[in-house]
Parts: structure tokens; sequence; C-alpha cells
């Protein structure tokens, strides 16, 4: 039999790092075994529904580097993929529900109009083998009778995603653990009609670095897949983060294409512990990708940040000067712009370690006097910057740290930092004259 699996997102907003994780998952699953993916909307929730929702959550998703095999844009044999339009089926099989005495009408009270509820089987057991957690159970006294149709006619999610899984020949559902307690429900729609139920696989949760359950309203992670894109984080290295939340490769490698994703995928190695999403490790992976694009590539992928800040980029040359200097430093394409305030404030100020290290320094002050009176000469471009150093340190017979930190520290105000004559050269001579006068205002001031 051939493994079908389907993500089934909420048309309610943007696509979150959970769902996307459900989403890939899926992909996974199905690419390993050569299976199917398609792609449902779930947009019964009329009220939550957001214009442009669906499109957002195809769109990010293709981003990601995901395709799939059916969907609402590209049609298919199970269609249609959309749930509003599927009400006829719905109604079609709860009333087949209702003529075999497994569910009946609630009516409002004062009305003609009516819901159906699941009549729930007595003393029944509800077991599955859960491809994360092994084998589940639950009793049919702990689930009360249920609504599968509300007084307007629209189904409830545990009615019609049995309906919609059944109908598109689903072999496999891959889901958060939020789902568990659905699952019975489900079963009962299944067993009821006699269909074959599929082999569910309930994810853990995933948690932040304080072990607490990723709320929507934590502000200490970015969340959705959109803002990634706007922060200029790179799909590949999106992806490859969020497929190592709660699955492990049997190979001891982080860094992995699609490709080798998909190849060294096995369901058996899914978490069966909660996920912690390390901001870090995302920065790292992401940083990784970054380094292998193409200089013109980086570029690329920092000018509209830089544009965005209102940062002057109509000197292209000066542009990719300045991402070559960075670019060491930067994990993705937003980051640019803190990078470049951090090297142009205006508002110049020396670290106080960097202070501490000028005072115990004996030869700083006349290091920082003799470099003003060599970039006064220069012509300001980083290998006559680079040059004037070397010129320092012979005249007064410096050199290391004695010779490279005074020089950085008056010009920049820390300690460490990018190639200094680069540097130099992109902040330009009147700033760093001025950098360097007010830097001997402050020695002299502590003399």
């Amino acid at each position: 039999m051939k493994v079908r699996v389907r993500y089934a997102p909420s048309p309610t907003g943007l696509l979150h790092i959970g769902n996307a994780r459900t989403a890939i998952f899926n992909y996974l699953y199905a690419k390993s075994n050569g299976g199917d993916f398609i792609i449902r909307i779930e947009d019964t929730d009329i009220k939550r529904n957001v214009v442009g929702g669906e499109q957002s959550q195809l769109d990010n998703l293709s981003w990601l580097g995901l395709d799939w095999d059916e969907s609402p844009d590209k049609g298919g044999a199970y269609g249609p993929y959309r749930q509003l339009e599927r009400l006829d089926l719905y109604k079609t099989y709860a009333e087949q529900l209702l003529e075999m005495g497994m569910a009946y009408k609630e009516y409002k009270e004062g009305s003609n109009k009516y819901a159906i509820r699941f009549k729930v089987p007595a003393d029944k057991e509800y077991a599955f083998d859960d491809l994360v957690r092994g084998t589940l159970r639950f009793q049919s006294k702990e689930v009360e009778d249920w609504v599968m149709v509300k007084d307007n006619g629209i189904p409830t999610y545990n009615f019609a995603v049995v309906i919609d899984d059944h109908l598109m020949a689903i072999t496999h559902v891959l889901r958060g653990e939020e789902h568990i307690t659905n699952t019975p429900k489900q079963m009962m729609v299944y067993e009821a009609f006699g269909w074959d139920i599929p082999r569910f696989g309930h994810m853990t949760i995933i948690v932040n670095e304080k072990k607490k359950k990723l709320s929507k309203r934590d502000q200490s992670i970015v969340q959705f897949i959109q803002q990634y894109r706007e922060l200029g984080y790179l799909p590949e290295a999106l992806l490859n983060f969020i497929s190592l939340l709660g699955w492990s490769p049997s190979i001891n490698e982080e860094i992995l294409s699609l490709e080798q994703i998909i190849e060294n995928f096995d369901s058996s190695r899914l978490s069966k512990a909660p996920a912690m999403f390390d901001v870090q490790k995302l920065a790292y992976i992401n940083k990784e990708y970054v380094k292998k694009l193409s200089h013109e590539a980086f570029v690329e992928l920092c000018t509209p940040h830089l544009a965005k800040a209102n940062i002057d980029i109509s000197n292209q040359e000066w542009v990719s000067d300045l991402c070559l200097l960075l670019r060491d430093r930067t994990a993705f394409g937003a980051q640019i712009v803190t990078l470049h305030d951090e090297f142009f404030h205006e508002g110049f100020e020396i670290e106080q370690d960097a202070i501490e290290f000028l005072k115990t320094e004996p030869q700083a002050l006349n290091v920082i006097k003799r470099f003003k009176r060599q970039l006064s000469m220069s012509s300001f471009d980083a290998a006559d910057i680079k040059e004037s150093i070397k010129d320092v340190g012979k005249y007064l017979d410096v050199k290391g740290k004695s010779l490279f930190m005074p020089c950085r520290i008056a010009t920049t105000g820390m300690l460490h930092g990018p190639d200094l004559p680069k540097s130099l050269s992109l902040l330009g001579k009147k700033t760093v004259l001025n950098r360097i006068d007010k830097t001997l205002e402050i020695l002299e001031n502590m003399s």
C-alpha cells in the first residue's frame, strides 16, 4: 500500500514553527517511503479564518523547500481539498450514522436547529500503536458523547478529519501530541463505518530554553516562518534546524541538505522527549549556510536590510566592502544592520575593558598620537592604513598587542572587531581622526 500523508492547516494566520515542523515531518515520512504528501485546508472555523491565510501557508512551505503532490492549488484525484467545499460529504456520512443509531440529534432549546452527537460505545477500550510512543490505551467511559456536527451544519474537527482522511486514502497521520486525546474519538468513527484506521504518530511538544512549552506569547523566540524570511534567514538552514526538533539522524551530522535528511529520515528516531528550541543552535546552523554563499549572494542577502534601515546603498563598492568586512560575524541577513550600527555609531565611546588596557599599556599614548599623524597623511585606503600601522610600529619599536590594540581602541572603542584597515577605510578619514581626538582627550583626562 502506497504511503499517503497529509498536512492540514487552518487558514487562521501565519505558519508557526510548530506547524511547519508537522508539515516537514509528514513530507519527510512520505518522501523517505516513496509516498505522497497532501495539503488539505481545514477552513471550517470561519470566524478565525484570515484573508490570505491559505496562500501564506503555501508560500512559506514552498519557501522552506517543500513540494506536494495534491492540494487546493494543484488539485488531485481526491479533491476538493478545502473542507468548506466538502460539506455535502460530511452531511451524507452524518446521516448514515444517525440511521445506524450511532449518533443522535441534540436540539437547540426553543429551535428546530440541532447538533449531532456521536454515541460513545459503553465499556470499550481503544488502543493504538503510536509511531512515536508505542501502544496507547483509552477507555470509552473516559469520553462523553461528543458533537460531530454543530447546529449550523459545520462538522467538528474530530468528525471531518476522519471522513477526509478515509476518502483521501491517508495511511499515516503524524501530528502534535495535543491530538492524542482526539484519537479515540476518531477511532470510533472509523470503526462505526468499518474503515481501516491509519497509523498515528504524535510528536512531542517544542519547549523553550526554560523547558516551557513554546507559546505564541513568548517574545524570546521568533516563532513564525514569515518573520524568519523577513530577518534574512536562509530557507535551507531553517528547514535543517526544524527537522532536528524532535528527530535525530543516525549519522553524527547536524548540517544536512534536504536530500540527506530524506535519505536518513527514520520515524523510529523521532524523540519521545520534548524538543528544545535552541536559539543559538539555529544561529549556528544558519551561519554555516551563510558561509557557503558566494560573496555576490551574501551582498544580495544583506542589501535589502541595509536599505530598509535607511543606510545609503548607492555606492555598490562600499556595500560590497562592508559585507566582506562583516560577513564572518553575520548569522542572518538583518544582523548586518546591527553590526553596521555597532561599527558606525556616532556617539563614540570606549568599552571599559579597553580603557583598562590603555591605562596599563605604557606605550598606548605614544602609539595613538603617532597613528593619528600617519593617518593624517594617508590616502585612507585599506592598504595605506595597514602601512601606517606598520610605520608606527617601526618608529616606536612597538609590535603585537602593544601596537595593534591602541590603534583599534582609539578608532573603534573596542578590543576586538573585524579587520582594522578595512574597517577604518569604510569609516572614513574624518570620522576616524575625530575618534582618535576623543580618545586622546579621554587619556589626558585620566593622567
